[in-house]
């Protein structure tokens, strides 16, 4: 779903306080951005496609935009309260970069039982409640 479908299936979505953990994972599909949903608990993954790059006349490189409509989602699960969230992202700024990176993400969040007591991780960035 895209991410107008994503907020419009539960309103909870788009009124909550959300926490973002990078905007620079990268997957098979492109890269992404991974945020936590107070309100819901549910972690996911936004989704960007490659939008292509291109060189405009005078050497400068220009990237194509991307309409929110390409923005793919995905909830990769739920992790119930603000310092669990920390726990289990716990060493997120160190994965972000591994090709792999996103494969740890769906590991930590399918086994976020076992990682409760990890030293909390710090969120990129707290987005505003007014989403789009």
């Amino acid at each position: 779903m895209d991410i107008e479908e994503f907020y419009a299936a539960d309103e909870r979505r788009r009124q909550s306080a959300e926490l973002e953990f990078g905007t620079d994972w990268h997957d098979e599909n492109g890269r992404c951005a991974v945020s936590w949903i107070e309100d819901t608990g549910e972690i996911y993954l936004m989704r960007e496609p490659d939008a292509g790059v291109w060189g405009d006349a005078f050497g400068d490189m220009r990237a194509r935009g991307v309409s929110e409509h390409a923005l793919g989602i995905e909830v990769l699960g739920l992790v119930p309260g603000r310092s669990a969230v920390e726990a289990v992202m716990s060493g997120w700024e160190q994965q972000m970069p591994d090709p792999d990176g996103v494969a740890w993400l769906r590991d930590r969040v399918q086994h976020a039982a076992e990682h409760l007591h990890d030293t909390p991780a710090t969120p990129s960035d707290v987005l505003p409640d007014d989403k789009p």
